[in-house]
């Protein structure tokens, strides 16, 4: 079975002449990313970063501004095991992909295809069996329970249509598509009862 990585960066553009590149990063601190060893694009080649003042990093083996120019966009990813275990109650935000969706009742609402965050907070995109997203902000009254270990959350629906506060419009499918899109901070488990977050949902 394929391990389950975690995307912890991606690579920006390239900075300077030397190979150097800057680095969004979705760890805790930024510099952490640099910490859990040998990282991993999407086809598993490694990266071994070395953390720079002002969001920059050197890669080993990358001296070359035209060679690090090739790897923007590349996004960086950690195996699942390597991040520390959470405690009773906890979870990563990347556990709760794939889980299952019910409602009060007990009934399957879907799937969890995505945690995503587009300024306005976290969120659930959710496929139902009819193949429909149901986006689902990620708060206490909405989320009141995650059992990741029993591959279940419990989910009181917003009414029909109804965004996330503050989202206008629906992602792009090309978005949603991407099962990857995740928050910051995802090496950093979070309660199983999420906090109430700015505008309502967890940031």
């Amino acid at each position: 079975m394929a391990k389950q990585r975690i995307l912890v960066g991606e690579i920006g553009r390239p900075h300077g002449v030397r190979g150097l590149v800057r680095v969004q990063s979705f760890t805790a601190e930024p510099a952490d990313i640099a910490g859990y060893g040998p990282l991993s694009d999407e086809g598993g080649k490694e990266y071994v970063l070395h953390w720079l003042p002002g969001g920059l990093a050197r890669i080993d083996g990358i001296t070359d501004r035209d060679v690090a120019a090739k790897l923007t966009g590349t996004r960086l990813y950690v195996d699942r095991d390597r991040l520390p275990a959470p405690e009773e109650e906890e979870f990563y935000l990347a556990d709760l992909i794939g889980l299952s969706a019910r409602n009060a009742a007990g009934q399957d609402l879907g799937q969890v295809r995505a945690v995503e965050d587009f300024g306005a907070g976290a969120f659930l995109t959710i496929v139902t069996d009819g193949g429909k997203d149901l986006l689902v902000p990620f708060t206490r009254a909405a989320v009141p329970e995650v059992k990741v270990s029993e591959g279940w959350l419990l989910v009181v629906p917003p009414e029909d249509g109804a965004l996330p506060e503050g989202i206008e419009t629906a992602p792009s499918e090309d978005v949603l598509d991407d099962a990857h899109a995740l928050p910051r901070r995802q090496d950093v488990p979070r309660r199983g009862n999420p906090r109430p977050p700015r505008g309502g949902v967890v940031g």
